[in-house]
């Protein structure tokens, strides 16, 4: 397999100062404005939807979402602008962070059932979100400093196994099976882009595979059950099975064209659980038709390739790490979610990125995004 970790070079004392004077110059030319086209677009079909999801109304998802998509964007842009040698350098406090706060998560959801998030201000704060880019971060960081050569030996992964393991598993206590999963796809698609040796890869999804019964044996009942309707959808139209069966009605009532604007029978009778988060696809499908999802996903698609098309631009592994990184971790949030609403996935959660309504994951694809667009202008000032 080939790989794409280059050895490591002596680093350098100094970059040179018209390259410094260059990039200033050059800023505009450096940012990525297609890229910042396609979220605006996403952003305002979910501006536009959470007003429907709210029968007509700006309060309370619509205004809100627009509010925080303002905020999102002055973030990327904020944190464009720190140089991606600082962000490579304190990886490891960035991750130490994202575990120290999922541990304390822990301890205050002691004996009170599922938390998730953090309630400050009014605002809800789901760690899982950003422990995600933060895993994301330091692998590339990790991987940056490897010897292609080094690959080959278990050795090597020791350390990876623990930055992702850690993370992992205290997302999987909350319980949030959904998001760990999630974390655990966007590292291994890092990993494997790495340089992985092909024989490990086989290795480990036979573990996995052996594992499946032990891993069946420790789910919920509630998480069982819905891997069984996903499996069988009638084994429980009314109960587990019902969002999935009123959003493949709905999704099907839609046909080609839609029904309209603020026209959706299903969504706007409360036939459809979660409209505004978990199921808003739906709701766009039902309104806009086929043509209306094709939209959707030609924009996430478009964005997708973009940070594929970057991480080729870029030289240093820990950029082109860290741009696939982002990408995978939108990519399985779009899929997720979809597949999800489609019934071809069981239900986990998973919220539809710059569209769903909520804070902490639309922030924190933000914040991933603004580390992008820093690796594209200050890739060259990454030293070893």
């Amino acid at each position: 397999m080939k790989q794409i970790i280059q050895p490591r070079h002596k680093p350098t004392f100094s970059t040179p100062l018209h390259s410094q004077n260059s990039g200033d110059r050059n800023w505009f030319w450096t940012t990525p404005w297609l890229m910042i086209l396609i979220i605006g677009l996403i952003g305002m079909v979910g501006v536009l939807a959470l007003y429907s999801a709210a029968h007509g109304a700006w309060r309370p998802w619509s205004m809100m979402h627009g509010m925080r998509i303002g905020i999102g964007f002055v973030l990327m842009l904020v944190v464009a602008m720190f140089p991606i040698n600082f962000i490579k350098k304190y990886a490891v406090l960035w991750w130490a962070g994202a575990v120290i706060l999922l541990a304390i998560l822990e301890v205050l959801g002691t004996g009170k059932g599922v938390q998730r998030w953090f309630s400050v201000g009014g605002f809800n704060l789901q760690p899982s979100e950003p422990a995600k880019l933060a895993v994301i971060v330091m692998l590339a960081a990790y991987f940056h400093n490897i010897y292609s050569e080094s690959m080959r030996y278990l050795r090597t992964y020791i350390p990876v196994v623990a930055i992702v393991g850690i993370p992992f598993i205290q997302v999987l206590l909350q319980p949030d099976l959904g998001t760990s999963l999630m974390l655990l796809l966007s590292a291994s698609v890092l990993i494997y882009v790495a340089g992985i040796p092909r024989w490990m890869v086989m290795s480990a999804i036979g573990l996995v595979l052996a594992a499946v019964p032990i891993g069946w044996s420790m789910l919920y009942a509630y998480q069982k059950s819905r891997i069984m309707v996903f499996l069988n959808p009638d084994l429980d139209a009314l109960g587990a099975g019902y969002q999935v069966t009123q959003s493949k009605i709905a999704l099907g009532s839609g046909g080609v064209v839609g029904k309209g604007y603020l026209q959706g029978s299903q969504s706007h009778l409360d036939f459809l659980p979660e409209r505004q988060t978990d199921f808003i696809f739906t709701m766009i499908g039902e309104e806009f038709g086929f043509f209306g999802c094709l939209y959707v996903i030609g924009l996430y698609t478009g964005l997708i390739f973009l940070l594929l098309k970057y991480s080729f631009s870029v030289r240093t592994t820990f950029s082109r790490l860290l741009i696939i990184g982002v990408a995978a971790m939108i990519s399985f949030y779009v899929t997720v979610n979809i597949g999800m609403v489609s019934g071809i996935l069981p239900v986990v959660g998973a919220p539809l990125p710059l569209i769903s309504y909520g804070g902490t994951a639309m922030l924190t694809v933000f914040l991933g995004l603004g580390l992008v667009i820093s690796a594209m202008r200050n890739d060259k000032e990454i030293r070893d």
